[in-house]
């Protein structure tokens, strides 16, 4: 989902050149690897407050990934933590679970957030160049933000997103840990929304890879679903956010405050996310901002109904 280009990281090399593609993977892994065993001396030391273990082992686990990006000098290397970190928050909501919740919720909500979460990290993996390339939005942020590049990267690149992923699995405890209602019409809404929304997310992302194969120099992806949307990766990954909240309030009512977390994600991506993108298309590609300004930013639109000559 993301878009890479060769940069620095503050006017300074970046490490990694000669680790090449896989060795970059590697390092990654090794790094998401000890992210993962600190979350869980965390999740450990706090269990007696289970919501409040996930949370700070989250953050935990942030704060691995961010020494490590600081060492490597490339923030990048937290790409993956946004699709890594939800299945395992999953898995742990499954373990504490109570006696009485739903075997048939936990075994849908559990499968779409690893379907959701495997796809997205192999869509990564597929598009990511390795440890000489960051994420062009970071390279962006450390230029214009007024702070040092350690403070920007800890909190604009680390931390804020750590607490969009925190917000929108709140509904997770309520979807497989403490919701107790029978599973019902409210689940299968919930189900279909959850599963269109990762179809939406990668037929886009499809779409856009075959694009960019052929695409000329200044060119923008006008095909398919994104001659409908100007982002319609983004409004897939909103929906899913929805879908699990929906999940928690078929589990139990009391966890419709969990809607903080589509909130929060809409929020980013109207407030954000849409904004950097739509200023780079413009910047890159010549008429992206007369023609995209007649796209919705997100919800794609209908295709418009043919007019019929009228009979003289």
């Amino acid at each position: 989902m993301t878009e890479n280009v060769d940069a620095t990281h503050a006017g300074e090399p970046i490490r990694g050149r000669a680790v090449g593609r896989i060795g970059s993977l590697m390092v990654v892994a090794s790094v998401y690897l000890a992210a993962v065993a600190v979350a869980m001396v965390v999740a450990d030391v706090l269990a007696e407050n289970p919501l409040l273990a996930v949370n700070a082992a989250l953050f935990a686990a942030s704060g691995v990934i961010y020494a490590a990006s600081l060492s490597l000098r490339n923030g990048s290397c937290f790409d993956a933590y946004w699709s890594v970190a939800p299945p395992l928050v999953a898995v742990y909501w499954l373990v504490d679970a109570a006696p009485g919740a739903n075997g048939a919720r936990q075994v849908l909500v559990t499968a779409l957030v690893f379907l959701w979460g495997i796809r997205l990290t192999a869509n990564w993996v597929r598009s990511w160049p390795g440890l000489d390339h960051e994420d062009w939005r970071y390279v962006q942020m450390y230029h214009d933000a007024p702070a040092p590049t350690w403070a920007v990267s800890l909190f604009g690149v680390h931390l804020f997103p750590t607490l969009q992923i925190a917000l929108g699995c709140l509904a997770l405890r309520f979807a497989l840990a403490t919701g107790t209602d029978g599973f019902g019409t409210l689940d299968v809404v919930a189900g279909i929304v959850t599963l269109a929304a990762i179809g939406i997310e990668t037929i886009a992302d499809e779409q856009r890879r075959s694009f960019a194969r052929t695409a000329e120099p200044g060119e923008w992806c006008q095909r398919g679903l994104w001659a409908r949307s100007r982002h319609p990766n983004y409004f897939g990954e909103v929906t899913f956010w929805c879908g699990l909240f929906g999940f928690a309030l078929a589990g139990d009512l009391d966890g419709w405050w969990t809607v903080v977390g589509p909130l929060a994600m809409i929020t980013m991506m109207l407030g954000a996310s849409v904004p950097m993108m739509d200023k780079r298309n413009a910047e890159r590609r010549p008429g992206y901002a007369a023609g995209a300004g007649t796209l919705p930013a997100l919800v794609p639109r209908r295709r418009p109904t043919p007019t019929l000559p009228t009979k003289s």
